[in-house]
């Protein structure tokens, strides 16, 4: 049976019926709702997509958005449970709800009962593409969920929303993926030399293919996944935490630099008793759905999940002491995620402290932090400094989640669509000021004359991560080198053009130092901030800076 639900953009109105065809429908696409039963031997092919005719309304972040104004983009989000007696739709909602920070741009949630597999998905937040309508048939045991911002293939796309969802000889398969393959390009030649047709422009697609269609596949007893996830790790190169789908299982699977994080826990019942088991990409989710924090996925790692419980196999040896993003602590990851046995709160509050020690502000009155994700940092120079923390704005949370297109006059102003001093807090005080980093530049000018405005007599910025010097190519939009304003100014250039008092920066060596803690043993990837990149990526740079400039054409 397929089951079909409303097609639809998010902020498009819809009324057509749920209907049942009487035959077995392909898989189908964002904003519906569908079912595969059974393992038919078809060729595997991406998900068709269909759209509903009429005007469309398009999803506003205005310009005061962090992304927009900016800031480094999220990357995704991703999750998958396996868990018999539980309501796994809801309950990866909600798991990707306390990681929408991640990303902002679209959503979807594949289930399985292991005969039928359901899919939704769309463009917009969590909440926008999902409701009780098109949760209610998503039926099944299993789960995996994604929050996309797109790194690679285009954002406003419908085809490159996640999970994607194939047909392959041994049933559906279906995956959500975090991170970026730096040779994508080189494993797209090779499945299109062996006859396999891609359609998006989306690296996910080829890791996808890569596992429904592996070469030299002998498997006289069944699918062997293990051993497909494993070729596949011999062949990637780049950021990958995956969580994906078969008739049986839910597997998760880490990079062997751990580039990306990736955490496990438990469901857990009234009575103590295991119901299943959860992947996501941080622990918060974990926390949010009432799930047991157990452990990281360790590098090169594959786990899976289904009835016998939870069995760890090694893919791929890790390499050396591993790469994670330490711009997960500067910023992305949520404050009450535990990533390396430490809250990323705490980690943000040395970042400040240690920032204090290398540029205190002689004579300052007050302390702010730059709403939300500076707020740590600041409590942390605070601390160390004996000032007080006060909050210098007042922060519309709602604005990036309106349908309502700004004038032009608000559009140049943006920040002030998102942020209003608290001149009570400002009037007569020498401010400093805190951000976790400073990328392009176009935010921390307007906020610096906020606070002017505000009442402030001094305004000094303080950022906890040294300047953004270099591109990101494993999985973050970090602009290009003559988007980053720290690779093509020095600081004093920096301070004049966002009129500060002052301005200074986290050395390197203090930001590495404050998120090791007491983890000496652990190895982290800098490049953004060094230039130096734990993975070959001078063609895949190449590779990005083409692509990039070819969208912004077809753009216009």
């Amino acid at each position: 049976m397929t089951i079909k639900a409303d097609n639809h953009r998010v902020g498009q109105a819809s009324s057509a019926p749920h209907h049942t065809p009487t035959q077995p429908g392909p898989v189908d696409c964002t904003g519906t709702v569908a079912s595969l039963r059974g393992s038919a031997p078809t060729r595997s092919t991406p998900p068709s997509h269909q759209r509903t005719k009429g005007p469309e309304t398009p999803t506003v972040t205005a310009t005061a958005s962090r992304a927009a104004a900016g800031g480094p983009r999220e990357k995704c989000g991703v999750f998958g449970m396996y868990a018999p007696g539980v309501d796994v739709a809801r309950t990866a909602f909600f798991g990707l709800y306390a990681l929408q920070h991640r990303g902002q741009e679209a959503a979807g949630i594949a289930t399985s009962d292991g005969q039928s597999t359901y899919i939704h998905r769309g463009l917009g937040l969590v909440a926008q593409v999902f409701n009780e309508a098109n949760l209610a048939p998503m039926r099944g045991h299993m789960a995996v969920g994604h929050t996309r911002y797109s790194t690679t293939g285009s954002s406003d796309q419908l085809r490159n929303v996640q999970p994607y969802l194939v047909e392959t000889m041994h049933g559906p398969l279906a995956l959500a993926h975090n991170g970026n393959l730096t040779g994508a390009s080189r494993l797209r030649r090779e499945l299109l030399r062996r006859g396999v047709g891609l359609v998006s422009s989306s690296d996910t697609e080829a890791i996808v293919q890569m596992l429904a269609a592996p070469p030299d596949c002998g498997e006289p007893n069944g699918p062997d996944w293990e051993a497909r996830i494993r070729a596949f790790m011999e062949q990637a190169d780049g950021a990958y935490s995956l969580s994906f789908m078969t008739r049986t299982a839910v597997f998760a699977v880490r990079d062997p630099l751990g580039l990306r994080p990736l955490c496990l826990g438990e469901i857990v019942g009234d009575d103590g008793e295991t119901l299943g088991h959860v992947v996501a990409s941080e622990s918060c989710a974990l926390a949010t759905i009432g799930a047991r924090f157990l452990r990281e996925v360790r590098p090169g790692e594959i786990v899976r999940l289904d009835k016998d419980g939870l069995t760890s196999t090694q893919g791929r040896e890790p390499l050396g002491r591993g790469a994670f993003c330490i711009f997960e602590f500067v910023y992305f990851a949520r404050p009450d995620s535990q990533i390396d046995t430490q809250t990323v709160h705490d980690v943000r509050q040395r970042l400040g402290a240690a920032l204090f020690r290398e540029a205190p502000v002689p004579g300052a009155d007050i302390v702010v932090g730059v709403p939300d994700s500076a707020t740590p940092a600041a409590i942390g120079y605070a601390n160390a400094a004996g000032l007080p923390y006060t909050e210098g704005f007042t922060k519309n949370r709602y604005i990036g989640r309106t349908f309502i297109q700004p004038s032009d006059r608000l559009r140049r102003d943006g920040v002030r669509l998102k942020y209003n001093p608290l001149y009570s807090n400002l009037k007569g005080r020498k401010v400093v000021m805190l951000d976790d980093s400073i990328v392009r530049g176009n935010t921390m000018g307007p906020l610096v004359r906020l606070l002017r405005e505000g009442g402030a007599a001094e305004v000094h910025v303080r950022v906890s991560s040294p300047p953004v010097r270099h591109p990101c190519f494993m999985g973050v939009d970090m602009a290009r080198y003559d988007e980053l304003i720290g690779h093509n100014k020095t600081v004093d250039e920096i301070r004049d053009h966002i009129g500060a008092d002052s301005l200074a920066y986290l050395s390197h060596e203090g930001m590495v130092t404050a998120v090791q803690g007491a983890l000496h043993d652990r190895g982290y990837c800098t490049a953004c901030f060094s230039g130096h990149y734990p993975l070959d990526i001078e063609d895949y740079g190449e590779e990005r800076q083409v692509k990039l400039v070819m969208q912004e054409g077809a753009h216009g």
